[in-house]
């Protein structure tokens, strides 16, 4: 090319230049997918020929966008972020290098489609050989730049720079027909890859409603041969089946529901009612899937989910999730191993602009007094609540706030089918088109749910009275407000029927919230919950902090009643001191379970909350001494009550205490364990046999890959399975814990004698079992948690 100046389309004279490169270099002041997805296949196809690729580019004001960086986050591209504060950052250039001369263009051109193609741009070409003194000065500012002035973008670099991403006012999210993944599609599937090459076989992602998790799957899977997609309705799996044939076209799919039973589809779309029967399984090999999607993972503790996850063995499951809250259901993350790959959550999701923001307004409600309603298993009895629901009185309050503002289509959630039905007739009587709709026996004023959705969207209807049935798995744009006639008990409910009115739509600007709040417990989660930051919640913030001044999500609009605030504080003075809160807790689990808990099940489902704050002080830590925790409340049974305070009791705070910076030590105490008849010694091949056992399971085994002394793990012999061992967690055992784990003469390691006479009883082995079981998923947890810091 000649020595000239460039107004159009630069993006073909990049194609041109970066086919013949030997390396190159970009410097731009951001960062755009459009532009980075212009010329991304031309750079991918230069890595494959050896070419260096260096690129350094701005984060000033949050313009280049994350998943543009994504896109580039490859090992043989060097990315960079210029670091300097006190500077702006408005270079524009593109340095190639070949075998015979050098080249660059300097002008005004970001690397953006627009300004790559048709926006009014200047820029201008040179070779080195034609002026040797302006490329070299170039050159080496670049150099300079990129060695000395920048920060090099690595996975926790760029996981927090897209964390706090806030979409920039002037941007705008591209509408596009052609079929490619979306900004966060873009970052999940560089996690999901990540995931499978660090060797886990199971992910889960969270992603709140509208960021096309559905298409997200279908894009991820893309590449394997049979596919399975469960989910718990109809109306999901048929919408699943066009996104995936939208993605993969040459791929067959059919469905696996009520009478209708194909198998032989490269996808499969089943209801987990269906599937999850113990013969319909049959139906299919255990291998049958190499890729099965769970959508709504948060269902998956369910029996029939359950029977799905353990009949199948594909190779790669995928969980998804817009709300798993840990508050509710820490046993979603379990199911993965806790190998929460990626999240985009309510806030940052309205961040980036993938959602709409909200007004929120928080109503106080004394029309009920919640402390004369009874309470079953923690929670409002269902008939004592709809009666204080269903007066007169609360149903002008709502109706009159209803009017206070100009509503089109409103969705209000109600406590039960009757006061669904309540609200429907009150409305109706004042001339306000209104259903109630729900599942079951319908009357004059319920509507069914296909129908009243069609008449909400021609505006037949104004207002929908509905239970739980609009939480998952309904697209309604339109809605312009939310109600909430009910008191928030459950964060993932509270968050799934918010997410159903922050549907992006034309002529929408934002959704508007009434939340009627009175005296309930847990009222004061909802500023927490509205700010993304309800597994912080604390009194002390509450108490000390103005709830109106907490980083909400951008453009939202939230205003308490000055009551409610007073309501909150004198909610957060009346609560109980931990040591009563972690009882209370523990009772709650065993009502629940109506049985004493394991410490697993205490793990899955005590508050988070509490475990934090129990965690800070040793003492109160069940969990380091759950044997005493039980005697201090009288819930030992006889045989437990045998040995406590004896060396069984001290071998097990052992256990319970053992420090794990990795998962080493559970294989040898699984060795001991021997599936309930305990050893008193193992031999080299018991170690062997369990060492290569624990990490065949490739949540296990990511530890030995993170590890250049073991990342051939899968190649090993018995010789080197020992070698690990006794150099670390054998070692390790007998020199922190030599009183109860010893050296024998033939054997790799031995248990101390003052244990023989109970490893018979039924509780101890129990005890042991429920440890070994707590510390690995207590340990996928915390390592999750490490990865995230």
């Amino acid at each position: 090319m000649e020595n000239n100046a460039i107004t159009k389309n630069l993006g073909n004279e990049l194609k041109k230049s970066i086919e013949n490169a030997k390396s190159i270099d970009i410097i731009v002041s951001f960062l755009m997918e459009s532009g980075v997805k212009l010329i991304l296949n031309d750079l991918k196809k230069a890595i494959k020929k050896g070419v260096k690729i260096r690129i350094l580019t701005g984060n000033y004001l949050n313009i280049t966008q994350p998943q543009a960086l994504y896109l580039l986050f490859e090992k043989d591209i060097d990315l960079r972020f210029y670091k300097n504060p006190n500077h702006s950052f408005h270079p524009k250039a593109y340095i190639f290098h070949n075998g015979n001369d050098s080249e660059i263009y300097i002008g005004s051109s970001n690397l953006s489609k627009g300004a790559l193609t048709n926006s009014i741009e200047w820029n201008y070409h040179f070779k080195k050989s034609e002026n040797n003194k302006d490329f070299n000065h170039f050159e080496d500012t670049f150099n300079d730049l990129f060695e000395n002035k920048s920060i090099k973008v690595t996975d926790e670099v760029l996981r927090e720079y897209s964390k706090n991403w806030v979409k920039p006012k002037f941007q705008k999210i591209p509408k596009t027909k052609k079929i490619e993944p979306n900004g966060t599609q873009i970052e999940a599937l560089y996690e999901l890859n990540k995931t499978r090459m660090e060797g886990f076989d199971k992910a889960l992602v969270v992603a709140a409603t509208g960021t096309g998790k559905t298409y997200l799957a279908a894009f991820d899977s893309k590449d394997y041969n049979k596919i399975l997609f469960v989910a718990h309705r109809e109306e999901i799996i048929k919408q699943a089946q066009k996104s995936f044939n939208t993605v993969s076209p040459d791929k067959t799919s059919g469905f696996f529901y009520s009478k209708l039973k194909e198998t032989d589809k490269d996808i499969i779309f089943a209801l987990v009612q269906t599937l999850g029967r113990k013969q319909n399984l049959e139906n299919f090999k255990k291998d049958e899937f190499d890729y099965i999607i769970i959508d709504e993972f948060h269902h998956a503790v369910a029996n029939n989910y359950k029977n799905i996850l353990d009949y199948f063995t594909p190779k790669f499951l995928l969980g998804l999730t817009a709300t798993p809250e840990r508050l509710d259901n820490k046993d979603v993350f379990a199911l993965c191993d806790y190998n929460n790959v990626y999240e985009i959550r309510l806030k940052e999701a309205i961040n980036k602009g993938f959602l709409s923001p909200f007004r929120y307004y928080g109503i106080y409600d004394d029309t009920i007094d919640y402390s004369q309603i009874s309470l079953r298993n923690g929670k409002y009895d269902e008939k004592d609540l709809e009666e204080k629901l269903m007066i007169n009185k609360r149903a002008e309050l709502v109706l009159n706030h209803y009017l206070k503002y100009n509503f089109n289509k409103t969705i209000a959630f109600c406590a039960s089918r009757n006061h669904a039905e309540y609200m429907a007739e009150y409305f109706l009587k004042h001339n306000i088109p209104a259903a109630a709709v729900y599942s079951g026996e319908q009357s004059e004023y319920t509507e069914n749910r296909k129908k009243a959705i069609d008449k909400l969207k021609n505006n037949e209807l104004n207002v929908l009275f509905t239970v739980d049935m609009f939480n998952e798995g309904v697209d309604i744009p339109a809605i312009d407000s939310v109600f909430f006639l009910r008191p928030t008990e459950s964060p993932t409910i509270f968050l799934q029927q918010l997410g159903r009115g922050l549907r992006i739509a034309e002529n929408k600007k934002y959704l508007t919230v009434l939340d009627f709040i009175g005296n309930y417990k847990k009222a004061n989660l909802v500023p927490f919950l509205l700010s993304d930051n309800y597994n912080n919640y604390t009194t002390k913030t509450l108490l000390n902090e103005n709830i109106l001044e907490f980083e909400y999500p951008e453009d939202c609009y939230i205003d308490f009643d000055f009551k409610l605030i007073d309501l909150f504080k004198r909610q957060a003075k009346q609560e109980l001191k931990v040591k009563d809160r972690i009882f209370l807790e523990y009772e709650s689990v065993k009502e629940t379970l109506n049985h004493r808990p394991t410490r697993m099940d205490l793990f899955l489902k005590m508050d988070e909350n509490i475990i934090t704050a129990m965690k800070r002080t040793s003492k109160l830590n069940l969990f380091r001494d759950y044997l005493s925790f039980l005697s201090d409340n009288d819930e030992l049974n006889i045989e437990e009550k045998e040995f406590i305070s004896t060396p069984a009791h001290d071998f097990l705070k052992t256990i319970e205490q053992t420090s794990m910076t990795k998962s080493y030590k559970m294989p040898i105490l699984k060795a001991f364990y021997n599936d309930g008849d305990i050893k008193m010694a193992i031999t080299d091949d018991d170690v062997y046999k369990s060492m290569k056992e624990f990490y065949e399971y490739k949540s296990n085994g990511v530890d030995m890959l993170k590890d250049n002394s073991s990342k051939d793990y899968q190649n090993w012999g018995k010789k080197k399975y020992l070698s690990l061992a006794k150099r670390n967690p054998i070692k390790f055992l007998n020199k922190t814990s030599g009183e109860f784990f010893i050296k024998k003469e033939g054997y790799a390691l031995a248990l101390s004698d003052d244990l023989k006479d109970y490893i018979h009883l039924e509780s101890f082995i129990e005890h042991f079992k429920d440890i070994i079981e707590y510390r690995t998923i207590s340990y996928y947890k915390s390592r999750y948690e490490e990865g995230i810091k």
